[in-house]
Parts: structure tokens; sequence; C-alpha cells
């Protein structure tokens, strides 16, 4: 990212407080990053390339700043609390590869319960997949995931000039608000399995599509019957509290 208009505007939107703690992946050459410490309390830095990881914190030294950086060379899709040095990060603010987006907000979500809102840059398809609503046409399993942990809207978009070398794609601002999953006695992962299965293809109506994790089409069609829900309905239709409800009534 080339553009300093960009990223003071990111870390506006990020709407940090000179207490948050931040959780930034990939980092890179650290643009963002300084923009980072200049608003939050402390930042932890997700960086798998060693070079850069060993890069980023002399940069960050050479401002005076490098007692408010923590580096953590490692894969942020296995990241977990005691990986942090003690931090608990209160906000996500990155950009984000793009293939690899989805999964690790998602994984972050869940592995950082501290974690209580987040900025993320990634393309501009999948800010509108994480976004979308029921009934939207791109609304599918990372829209469901992502709502179970959070209130996710799109924050704004993103040109393609901005980076370089400049990608055959446009970027989009995603916000996430952490709030609770909805009540339900299912577990996450048995939620999770129901999205699954309800995406899987997209033109099957729930009745077919869940049949295999209900055991048969009859028992899908009673265990929908049981949560309120149309079996003739298709999964992007329906809301994450309504997901949670299916799952209750596995037979």
């Amino acid at each position: 990212m080339i553009d300093g208009g960009t990223v003071r505007r990111i870390v506006r939107v990020a709407d940090l407080s000179s207490e948050d703690v931040v959780i930034e992946v990939g980092p890179g050459l650290g643009s963002l990053t300084l923009a980072l410490l200049s608003s939050a309390r402390h930042v932890v830095a997700v960086e798998i390339d060693p070079v850069l990881a060993a890069q980023l914190p002399l940069t960050v030294e050479e401002r005076g700043l490098g007692d408010r950086l923590t580096v953590i060379g490692a894969d942020a899709m296995r990241i977990s609390p005691s990986d942090l040095g003690g931090s608990e990060p209160t906000a996500l603010v990155a950009n984000l590869p793009y293939n690899v987006a989805v999964p690790v907000v998602l994984h972050l979500l869940e592995a950082l319960p501290s974690l209580r809102k987040g900025l993320v840059m990634v393309q501009s398809e999948v800010a509108d997949r994480l976004a979308a609503g029921p009934g939207s046409k791109v609304y599918g399993v990372p829209s469901v995931k992502a709502a179970w942990y959070a209130d996710v809207r799109r924050a704004g978009p993103v040109g393609r000039t901005v980076f370089w070398p400049v990608p055959n794609v446009d970027s989009g601002l995603v916000s996430l608000t952490r709030r609770d999953p909805p009540p339900t006695s299912a577990s996450r992962e048995e939620v999770f399995t129901v999205i699954d299965a309800a995406f899987a293809q997209r033109r099957k109506t729930l009745r077919a599509a869940l049949a295999s994790w209900a055991g048969s089409p009859t028992q899908a069609e009673e265990a929908l019957r049981a949560a309120g829900v149309d079996p003739s309905a298709r999964g992007e239709q329906l809301d994450v509290t309504t997901f949670a409800r299916i799952a209750e009534n596995k037979p």
C-alpha cells in the first residue's frame, strides 16, 4: 500500500482509542503499522515472512515506537492467545491477503475472544460476501459464519491504484463489531456444519441439501419443521439464528 491517504483513512475508520491493542496481520513493510502505533496503545503484528518480520521492529524503532510493537513470526491461521505474549488484542486492523482473508477473519474471531472490533481491507467481492445479508445473491457461508461472531458491514471501497504493483481487482473495507452468538443449545461446530451443508449445493432446497446431515430427506424435513423452517426454502434465505435453531433439532 503506497497511498498515505488510504492508510490514514483506515486508521480513522477503525475508530481506535489510546487503550486499544491492535492485532495486524501481514504488516509487510509497516506503512499501516506505523499509522496504527500513532493511535493505539500497542500493536501486535503477525508476519509469516521471516525477512519482513525481522525488518519491521527496526523500522519502528527508528521512529522511537519500538516499545509499543510486538512482532510475532507466525501463520495467522494458527495463532492462539498463548502465542501473543500476554497481549489481549481488542481490535483487528489489517490489509489481508486476498486468498486467505475469510479463514483468517473467522479464525481470529474464534481464537481471540478479546477482540471487540475490526476493520479489514479485502478484495471487493470478498467484502461483499462477508457483509451480505439473507436474500442477497452473494450471501453464503462467509456471510453466515461471520454473523455468528459480529455485526458486519461494508465500510467503503478502496481503488486498486493505492497499491504497488497495481492488482487486477478493487478492494473494500469491512467493519466488524463483536456481539454474542445467537442463544442456542447447539455448539458453534454443530451450527457451522449445518451452514456448510446448506450451501454445498446452492440450488437445492434445504430438505435436499441437509439430507446427508440429518440422515435422510425425510429426517431433514422433520428437523426443519421442528425449527419452524419451510423445507422448500434455500440456505441463502436464512439468518444465522435460524441455522442455529436447525442445528438444535438434528435427529
